[in-house]
């Protein structure tokens, strides 16, 4: 009974690190997916000339359909929800329509600091002139490229400790109940 116990504690601490290193990739890649988005979200409004609720539709229709990924598609679909949302006309703010389709991101790996500084440019996108938009949209990409240059940095040794210090876990706890 008590190797099983040790094998299950080894499993589970494994899998614990395996799982902290993924979530590390996926951050990483739902950044980037983000960032192409804003950009793409930026040339719609500013060549474009489309509205806003055309312009997250837009957007979102396409990476829609270009993504393979099942973890990726979150992005997308709530782009279409606050196109869809704003299609409405409820008489809510845009900031409130974005604030409350953020809740579909909840389960995201985006992390509290993503979170906060994509509540932020809904905050103050929608009501601003063309030049401010593009400002706000600029420096949300500055801080996404800061997040992704530092991810990128430090992928390839994160998740290497991460698995490791999962497998070494999981020894140091067995050895402690043996």
């Amino acid at each position: 009974m008590k190797w099983i116990g040790a094998g299950l504690v080894m499993m589970s601490s494994t899998l614990i690190g395996f799982q902290t290193a993924w979530q590390w990739k996926m951050r990483l890649k739902w950044l980037e997916q983000l960032r192409h988005m804003i950009y793409s979200l930026k040339g719609e409004i500013l060549y474009g000339h489309t509205a806003l609720n055309e312009a997250f539709g837009r957007v979102g229709t396409r990476f829609l359909q270009a993504e393979g990924e099942r973890g990726l598609q979150k992005l997308p679909l709530f782009f279409l929800s606050v196109a869809k949302r704003i299609d409405q006309q409820e008489g809510e703010a845009f900031c409130q329509i974005w604030q409350e389709e953020m809740k579909s991101l909840s389960a995201s790996p985006l992390k509290e600091e993503d979170m906060a500084s994509l509540k932020n440019l809904g905050d103050h996108l929608g009501y601003l002139d063309l030049t401010m938009q593009e400002r706000n949209l600029l420096l949300y990409v500055e801080q996404l490229d800061e997040q992704i240059d530092f991810l990128r940095l430090h992928l390839k040794d994160r998740t290497k400790l991460y698995a490791s210090l999962g497998i070494m876990g999981g020894i140091f706890l067995t050895v402690a109940m043996l």
